[in-house]
């Protein structure tokens, strides 16, 4: 796997707890769903060998959804190996509008089977 992935000694949702707390400093989160499916993408043709040292594709996701249960101050994505460079919070409904463009299927996905619970 490019980033992230699932060390030897965890679980899905250990390693998911962890990548959390390793990229926004999140560490009061609280469980509400595991997605049943892996959730796959690909990278477009013009990304393909230029990130992750041409060594991927694109990834295969498992997804959690759970409760933040800490404050806004505790959220920090200036980590020593930074994904982002910001954050905000947002409408669910906005997520499609906002994505880069070839995971788009991926969040209308999640909304789709998510639409009961948020």
């Amino acid at each position: 796997m490019p980033q992230g992935g699932i060390n030897s000694n965890e679980n899905t949702f250990q390693a998911a707890k962890r990548e959390l707390e390793e990229e926004t400093g999140i560490t009061k989160a609280k469980l509400i769903k595991e997605l049943n499916e892996w959730l796959i993408y690909e990278l477009p043709k013009n990304l393909l060998g230029k990130i992750w040292k041409g060594r991927y594709r694109g990834q295969k996701q498992k997804w959690f959804v759970m409760k933040f249960e800490g404050k806004d101050q505790e959220i920090n994505v200036n980590t020593n190996n930074p994904e982002f460079l910001d954050w905000k919070w947002v409408d669910s409904s906005e997520l499609p509008k906002i994505v880069v463009n070839f995971k788009v299927n991926i969040y209308k996905k999640l909304l789709k089977e998510l639409s009961n619970i948020i």
